[in-house]
């Protein structure tokens, strides 16, 4: 069923609450629906097919929300493109996905043209507000029709979110109305959301940590979301103290970033009841200096991806946290094992066994966007392969290690970054710390650290010094090699840019 009846519901019942927040404006539920509504009439109007592919090409703004529901309603498929990618992948997805028209902001009309030269979509450019080359502006819509719902099954492709293509070419992953229904439901869920919880989402929505891990969940739970157009640390600190909001979603970074921040000027946030942490294993110093930055002592951490929608496993609400560990799996979205890579028995729980981590189920994508390569790659025995290691405690309890591509052999031994990286992220001397493999003579690749240190003064030296010192940070372990940054390469949503700092940092 399509995933928009229930936002219907929800703004039927509660015209008058504000569902949304961004930048000064804001938007009722009844507003939302009535934007939809005229959105999805003029998709149709012009001739739009269920089916038919609409790529939003923007950063977070008030209207990027209402237009996803307004495609839906007229059966249609979002295509988020991440809006920091090159011109020659978002050429790519728009010839990939097939998209049918492109949703941009009115300075960026001229430029998604000149990238989109020779496609129809080239044509078919949709702007926020009247610009010269768009076809039609978001704006001048002003009738409201009948909220008619294009009926959509389960199964059919309510979104197709790429992949940041960091290793390769971006890959669209299928999301199904099914998926995304089942992601919303599961994290209502496990975070109790309901109409009383306030989300700030600094996180973009382009990619499923803004949008289905938060955004949705929230707003079809009839809550509010407040959205950042883009990541402020001092920005996050203020909304948060001004809108008082119940929920929030971090990459590591972001915390980090605050913490830093506040380190001197400390502050209380108390109306957070979760703030949500993935991206990898939240070492204890970090989460440390955050919680004394800010009073947040309702961090967990979140595993998920965009070939599971988000959410697929999280630290639970009412049992003690377990240090660095992922949480339990959402069983009633992914069912789950953990495979010894080159095998495809499940390693028993609590053997201790690092394997990759194997999921399948109602959250799961059914494969990639007319890329049968790429699926049967990925899909053994109706298994998504999520190509992350991890070992499982006899609880169920998941604890990350490493992506299996990010894997650092060294003089023949496996080296786990992350681990490595956890160990780092203790020392008084580091803010943030990355750890990848570079070329090494005699070892071919060596253990290196990337640091960015609390004090700008600290030499590589000092670093190494105090890597000596550490029990866990002997033999092949220990950073052969400390590069001193002032800070570390962003991908789009905010994580490091471990490709960037390979290719910089390629030579031995």
């Amino acid at each position: 069923m399509n995933i928009i009846n229930q936002l219907v519901r929800i703004g039927r019942r509660r015209p008058d609450a504000v569902a949304l927040h961004c930048a000064g404006a804001q938007v009722t539920f009844g507003d939302l629906l009535d934007r939809a509504g005229r959105f999805a009439a003029a998709l149709l109007a012009r001739g739009l097919r269920p089916g038919d592919r609409v790529a939003f090409y923007l950063p977070n703004c008030i209207e990027w929300l209402p237009s996803w529901a307004g495609v839906l309603q007229a059966g249609g498929v979002v295509v988020p493109v991440n809006y920091l990618f090159n011109p020659t992948a978002v050429r790519h997805v728009a010839e990939d996905s097939g998209a049918t028209w492109f949703l941009v902001a009115p300075a960026d009309v001229a430029r998604t043209r000149d990238l989109l030269d020779g496609l129809p979509a080239a044509e078919r450019i949709i702007s926020l507000e009247p610009a010269a080359g768009a076809c039609w502006a978001l704006s001048e819509l002003t009738d409201v029709p009948e909220r008619a719902v294009t009926p959509r099954l389960d199964d059919a492709e309510a979104m197709i979110m790429y992949t940041s293509g960091s290793t390769g070419v971006p890959k669209g992953v299928r999301q199904t109305h099914r998926n995304t229904s089942a992601q919303c439901e599961a994290v209502q869920q496990v975070w109790s959301l309901d109409g009383d919880d306030h989300a700030l989402v600094c996180t973009p929505l382009f990619h499923v940590g803004g949008l289905q891990l938060i955004s949705l969940p929230t707003l079809l739970a009839g809550g509010t979301v407040s959205l950042m157009t883009r990541w402020d640390k001092r920005q996050w600190v203020e909304l948060a103290l001004q809108r008082r909001p119940t929920v929030a979603a971090l990459v590591p970074t972001m915390m980090v970033d605050v913490a830093n921040d506040r380190r001197d000027d400390p502050v209380v946030l108390p109306s957070f009841r979760v703030v949500a942490v993935g991206g990898s294993a939240l070492p204890e110093g970090p989460l440390r200096r955050f919680a004394e930055a800010t009073g947040i002592s309702c961090v967990r951490n979140i595993y998920g991806q965009t070939e599971q929608n988000g959410l697929s496993a999280t630290e639970p609400l009412d049992e003690p946290q377990r240090d660095r560990s992922l949480g339990r799996p959402l069983e009633q979205v992914v069912a789950w094992q953990v495979v010894p890579v080159g095998e495809r028995e499940a390693a028993p729980l609590g053997s201790g066994v690092v394997g990759e981590l194997w999921v399948r189920g109602d959250a799961v994508t059914p494969g990639y966007w007319q890329n049968d390569a790429a699926t049967t790659d990925r899909f053994t025995d109706g298994w998504f392969r999520t190509a992350d290691m991890v070992t499982a405690d006899a609880d169920g309890f998941l604890y990350y290690v490493e992506r299996t591509d990010d894997l650092i052999i060294s003089g023949g031994e496996n080296v786990f970054p992350q681990m490595v990286e956890n160990h780092l992220a203790s020392s008084p001397l580091i803010a943030e710390v990355a750890v990848i493999g570079t070329p090494h003579e005699r070892y071919m690749q060596q253990v290196t650290a990337i640091v960015v240190p609390v004090d700008p003064t600290t030499t590589a030296e000092d670093l190494s010094a105090w890597c000596r010192s550490h029990p866990d940070l002997q033999g092949l372990q220990r950073p052969r090699r400390i590069e001193v940054v002032d800070e570390l390469p962003r991908m789009a949503n905010s994580k490091i840019d471990r490709m960037a700092l390979k290719r910089r940092f390629a030579q031995a």
